[in-house]
């Protein structure tokens, strides 16, 4: 993605450099005026210990200099800690700077009663403290999506959008951008649009974003960086929590949510997570690894393992679907060839199809060695931070080996489901590829093909995902039986089938 030049960086206009000067002078103020408070508290708890330690040679011990030396110390402890307790209110409490522009659409959204959740958010945002405001985001940058700047505006002002895209947050986060641009989470909106069966459903479930499209939003317009960072607080910290991940990571074909949450690790997390400070940034949890601290997570959180370093560029070794290419292993290969058949991504003679070109686009899949390689390094090296690499190692590389096993079963119900098209047992639909085209979802003609639909995309993903996020009930009950169950009825359905085509 292109850079683009920003000519009015905010944090250059005169008004930030009075504001950074004004701020130096009330810093300098400040400091002056702690240190003298310091100075009088120190004569204060002085004059106290000379009361209370009087001299015994002299034979003073008046019980009255005792009971006022006394009551110097104890004022000097509470003085202490209202001190305390003020200093630490003071950091978190934010004071928004509001610039002129920002002013005028904070006064009339006040006036008129408009978003104050919005306007509360903001004020208590680092934006806020910086002194960005509404217009920086709510004015498309240059080069915004055209879907955002031609979008209809209710706002007095006429430059003003709703929505807002990562071109905005550029400006400020380009590293950030360009990480996130590399990643799967910016392809996901792709990858929902390539589904065959996208444009059969309601609108305000893909493009209203009231169902898939409100997660796979994420990735829509180069980006949409409030999915994690809600708006209007756009809070890191609030970011780096695995919560933050659970609306999307969760349910039919992604549980990862409830599958971490119910793990050892997640364990860990539920019963700790108040102690952990996650205003620190991912980078700096471990730089000194042997340090031990109640304030850095103890158990992996999602960001330890997806965003390392705070990498903005999530992907994993595997790929949603679980698929890569070649395969080294020659029987598994075969197992992989089905599946990608029943995708519709090769056609019978093994051909690739127009499909896979979405799969590569949407980075649904690994297509060499060297990317599954970088990707699997990449979590070997978050392992080793709390395990040995060797054990990290072995554990990873027995899911990859259910993960065969699963492509083994699949790959039998493929065949069952294709016999029956072959034979003219199933008709098979116009609009279906060479394959029993397992992306369909749930636009079927028939019980089998659901069947093996939810076979695919609920109980396969749920036993490798199940393996990798340490949950073995959710790998075995919820994935791995399943799997065994699925195959069961279709076995018997297909016979069936064939029984009644046969008296036919």
């Amino acid at each position: 993605m292109q850079e683009e030049k920003n000519d009015t960086n905010p944090a250059e206009s005169p008004e930030h450099i009075k504001r950074s000067s004004d701020s130096y002078d009330e810093l300098k103020a400040g400091m002056a005026s702690a240190a003298a408070a310091f100075g009088r508290f120190r004569e204060s708890v002085a004059r106290g210990m000379r009361i209370l330690f009087a001299d015994e040679e002299k034979g003073d011990f008046n019980l009255m200099k005792y009971f006022i030396g006394l009551l110097s110390l104890i004022l000097f402890f509470a003085l202490t800690m209202v001190g305390y307790v003020s200093v630490k209110e003071s950091k978190m409490e934010v004071k928004p700077v509001i610039m002129e522009a920002s002013e005028q659409c904070i006064d009339c959204h006040v006036r008129k009663g408009i978003s104050a959740g919005a306007v509360r958010d903001w004020k208590m945002s680092a934006h806020a403290a910086k002194g960005i405001g509404c217009n920086e985001c709510h004015i498309p940058a240059k080069g915004a999506p055209e879907r955002i700047v031609a979008m209809p505006t209710a706002c007095e002002d006429p430059n003003v959008r709703r929505e807002v895209s990562s071109r905005n947050c550029k400006q400020c986060h380009s590293d950030k951008v360009a990480e996130f641009m590399k990643g799967k989470h910016s392809k996901a909106w792709l990858a929902m649009e390539a589904m065959p069966t996208t444009k059969d459903q309601p609108d305000a479930i893909m493009a209203g974003e009231k169902g898939c499209g409100a997660c796979h939003k994420i990735g829509r317009d180069e980006g949409q960086c409030d999915s994690c960072h809600t708006r209007h607080l756009f809070s890191a910290a609030e970011a780096r929590r695995p919560e933050a991940c659970g609306t999307c990571h969760m349910g039919f074909d992604h549980p990862q949510w409830e599958m971490y949450s119910t793990s050892k690790h997640g364990m860990i997390y539920q019963t700790e997570k108040n102690d952990y400070d996650f205003s620190r940034k991912i980078g700096d949890w471990y730089k000194e690894p042997f340090e031990a601290s109640s304030k850095t997570p103890r158990a992996p959180v999602c960001v330890t393992c997806h965003m390392q370093d705070g990498g903005h560029d999530v992907s994993t070794a595997w790929g949603f679907l679980a698929l890569r290419l070649p395969e080294e292993d020659e029987e598994w290969m075969g197992y992989r060839v089905r599946i990608l058949q029943g995708l519709g991504v090769l056609d019978a003679n093994g051909k690739p199809t127009e499909r896979l070109g979405a799969v590569k686009a949407a980075q649904m899949a690994r297509l060499t060695r060297e990317e599954w390689e970088a990707e699997r390094r990449k979590m070997l090296n978050v392992c080793s931070q709390c395990h040995g690499e060797t054990w990290a190692r072995e554990e990873l590389e027995k899911i990859d080996g259910l993960i065969k096993e699963a492509d083994r079963l699949m790959a039998e119900a493929v065949d069952i489901v294709e016999g029956l098209y072959r034979d003219g047992i199933l008709p098979r639909p116009a609009d279906y590829p060479a394959g029993v085209d397992l992306l369909r979802f749930y636009e079927v003609q028939s019980g089998i093909e659901q069947t093996l639909y939810v076979m695919f995309l609920e109980h396969r993903m749920r036993t490798f995902q199940g393996g990798f996020h340490s949950n073995p009930d959710y790998l075995h009950w919820y994935g791995w039986a399943e799997m065994k169950r699925d195959l069961v009825e279709i076995r018997e359905e297909a016979r069936r089938l064939r029984e009644e085509h046969k008296g036919g």
